[in-house]
């Protein structure tokens, strides 16, 4: 059995269709069929249900989907803990990071914990949205992971992790005040989430939580909430955010709310990690943020 299979079969999951999934892989979609069909083989098992228009798996490939991810977490973590083991001295901590915590949160973060006391690692982080994050955190290729958080919405990150909360912040509508001059609130067009972003996860989940009805057909959407910042920003319509990346535009007047205050949805910042033990470095950081965050609430 080739562990590339594995990658294959969750990008197959990851992506709805051989297609876009053999894209990615960067192979054609007759070879990356051909090495699914091996996988088949080697269970024993249709794991794909081809009957269905959209790609859908079987009872036994909803099964081995979460060994597929165990394996290769459990791999990927064996390699770093060897690594570790043999130079210590040139550890690297591996973040990966939505896009807005990347830019809004992070640095700052980093610089109050080196201001404490320095981190004697290599910081590598890897920004990009949601779904992308927890692909690689199930598959081991990252030791933390920065993202927003609302108890509504589901996450890939199960029992497995574990995380803890580093601030607060919060979504909110906004529009260019020139658009809600000129057009009421409830008849401007509307900027959406597409299903790979966090945030559009967190804000559907709140939403379905209060029976509320999202925007039937958004006028433009994307998972990256900068994109939606700055279209609204030109006056291309109505976007919900995150108040940590708008909030000077809303001071300097760019930006205004287009909503009530109290139709926000708030929302934490977490860090996460994998429940197994990891790198003595990543161990080492992860005991002094815990330490961080208490002193925090002492």
């Amino acid at each position: 059995m080739d562990v590339t299979w594995l990658e294959d079969f969750l990008a197959l999951i990851d992506h709805g269709g051989f297609s876009r999934a053999a894209e990615s892989r960067s192979v054609s979609q007759p070879s990356f069929s051909r090495r699914i069909k091996s996988l088949e083989d080697w269970v024993g098992t249709p794991l794909i249900d081809r009957r269905t228009h959209r790609i859908a798996l079987t009872a036994a490939g909803e099964s081995f989907r979460l060994i597929a991810e165990e394996t290769l977490r459990r791999l990927q973590l064996g390699r770093e803990a060897a690594r570790a083991a043999a130079k210590f001295d040139h550890e690297t901590l591996r973040f990966a990071s939505t896009h807005v915590l990347s830019l809004t949160f992070f640095p700052r973060w980093l610089r109050r914990l080196e201001a404490e006391q320095p981190v004697e690692a290599t910081i590598a982080l890897t920004a990009d949205h949601m779904v992308a994050c927890e692909r690689l955190m199930v598959e081991g290729k990252a030791q933390f992971l920065l993202c927003h958080h609302h108890e509504a919405a589901s996450t890939r990150l199960s029992s497995d992790f574990r995380s803890v909360q580093l601030g607060q912040d919060r979504l909110l509508p906004v529009a260019a005040p020139a658009l809600l001059r000129e057009s009421d609130v409830g008849q401007a067009p509307q900027l959406a989430f597409t299903a790979e972003s966090g945030m559009g996860r967190i804000l559907a989940s709140a939403w379905e939580r209060e029976h509320r009805q999202p925007p039937a057909q958004p006028a433009f959407s994307s998972h990256l909430a900068s994109v939606l910042t700055a279209m609204a920003r030109d006056g291309r319509g109505i976007a919900w955010t995150a108040l940590s990346l708008v909030q000077e535009d809303l001071d300097e007047g760019r930006l205004v709310r287009a909503g009530a205050e109290e139709e926000d949805v708030e929302i934490e910042i977490r860090l996460w990690r994998p429940r197994a033990r990891q790198s003595m470095a990543a161990e080492s950081f992860w005991s002094r943020i815990l330490a961080s965050t208490r002193e925090a609430h002492d």
